[in-house]
């Protein structure tokens, strides 16, 4: 079956649809509402076999050119003491890389920016979509992949809001050249995690600007998950010096200084000094609020949802992108093989909606120990009081294979297996 269908969003969620689509004969239009480029967005990115399966199958060489390469884990406890490790070979990339990839193989002609969706509506056989400049656009299927704040969600599942988890995620990137020797020589080349009770950090290198892979080029990329309390606190973050909110998000150069100044102190309170350092050697750390999602639908008549526009997943499992290059496919091959489009969508709707529910819910779990700081003493559950770092090591950004719920819910994708992502066995 083929048909033209019209994508909202132009990130990698809908890029992936866009071009799996094409790939089975669709006439896809993207619509991306900023003018911006979108490749300066985002950081460092772990990645899944799958995702490099799915590349594959869209025609897309996938080498060591990818990423960085990393063989071990650590755990750096506060004594500045790498205590437990694991090997691993795991590639880190860059958001920028996989844009970058998939926007060269989607035709200019059919990626629109600046048209923002006002509504959409449905028509007896398929939907036309309005847009701010008072265009309209008509197809047999809308995609909407614009992410956590969706507008096409937004006007089919008002009730499905995004929830905070109560922790935000301190993120920056330090240059590899902007590294101490000494500091470099310890931690560099290492995937670090910290997690002294209450708190939990990651660093790890990734390539730097363009993708640069040479020596003393690349970046180290950290997260520090940090509890703060609930959507009040947040907005106190949120607020510049002259006062204004700016919601739950704030741009990194409006983050008060006294902040930063503040959360680097406490990095020496909590961390080792090798953490600390990176921190304080970072220009601009900025926070991301941590928030998860589960819409009760993935379609709506001619309307169907991918990615985070229907199902976030705290960043503890490391697939929002894999998820959304996996909804892409499933969405495809649904179509491809169906007689028409309800059919596909209600199968679409069927296995991608239960392996969403069970990506939130395993990333629950993984951050119970972050929320359970944010109460009381007494009603903290002492299973999941202290971090073991055999298991957080192990289950942080684990192999879809490995997740319960997820393995079988669908037929993953197979990559060649010339960039695998993770092997893991034993201890120190």
């Amino acid at each position: 079956m083929k048909g033209k269908a019209l994508v909202i969003g132009g990130s990698l969620g809908g890029l992936f649809a866009g071009n799996c689509l094409r790939q089975i004969g669709w006439q896809v239009d993207i619509f991306e509402k900023t003018g911006d480029d979108l490749a300066s967005r985002g950081a460092g990115l772990g990645t899944h076999d799958e995702i490099f399966a799915v590349m594959e199958h869209l025609g897309i060489e996938v080498d060591e050119s990818i990423g960085v390469s990393i063989t071990r884990r650590y755990n750096l406890n506060r004594k500045g003491l790498f205590d437990y490790s694991i090997p691993v070979l795991q590639r880190q990339s860059s958001w920028a890389w996989f844009y970058h990839a998939l926007r060269r193989i989607f035709p200019d002609a059919h990626y629109h920016v600046e048209r923002a969706l006002v509504r959409v509506e449905q028509l007896q056989q398929g939907v036309r979509a309005h847009f701010d400049d008072g265009s309209c656009a008509e197809a047999d299927l809308l995609i909407g992949a614009d992410g956590i704040r969706s507008t096409v969600r937004a006007q089919f599942a008002p009730q499905a809001q995004p929830q905070f988890a109560g922790y935000v995620g301190w993120r920056g990137i330090l240059k590899e050249a902007d590294f101490p020797r000494p500091l470099h020589k310890e931690v560099f080349e290492k995937y670090i995690f910290g997690i002294p009770d209450g708190q939990m950090f990651l660093g790890y290198p990734v390539p730097g600007v363009n993708g640069d892979l040479r020596l003393g080029h690349r970046g180290y990329n950290f997260v520090w998950y940090h509890p703060i309390g609930d959507e009040n606190v947040l907005r106190q973050l949120c607020t510049d010096d002259k006062g204004h909110c700016y919601g739950t998000a704030i741009a990194p150069p409006l983050i008060r200084p006294e902040l930063i100044r503040d959360i680097r102190a406490l990095a020496k309170e909590k961390f080792a000094a090798p953490i600390a350092e990176v921190l304080a050697l970072t220009p601009q750390p900025f926070f991301q609020a941590i928030f998860d999602l589960a819409c009760p639908s993935m379609v709506f008549g001619s309307v169907a949802l991918l990615g985070d526009a229907a199902y976030v997943a705290r960043p503890h499992v490391g697939m929002g992108v894999t998820k959304a290059a996996l909804d892409a496919l499933q969405l495809a091959q649904r179509l491809e093989s169906s007689h028409d489009i309800a059919s596909a969508l209600a199968g679409y709707n069927d296995t991608q909606s239960r392996f969403g529910h069970a990506a939130v819910q395993w990333a629950r779990h993984l951050g119970q120990h972050l929320e359970d700081q944010l109460k009381p003493p007494e009603a903290r559950n002492p299973k999941i009081r202290v971090q073991q770092p055999e298991v957080v090591l192990r289950q942080t950004g684990a192999r879809i294979t490995e997740i319960p719920g997820l393995a079988n819910v669908i037929d993953l994708p197979r990559s060649s297996g010339r960039v695998p992502t993770w092997v893991a066995a034993g201890g120190l």
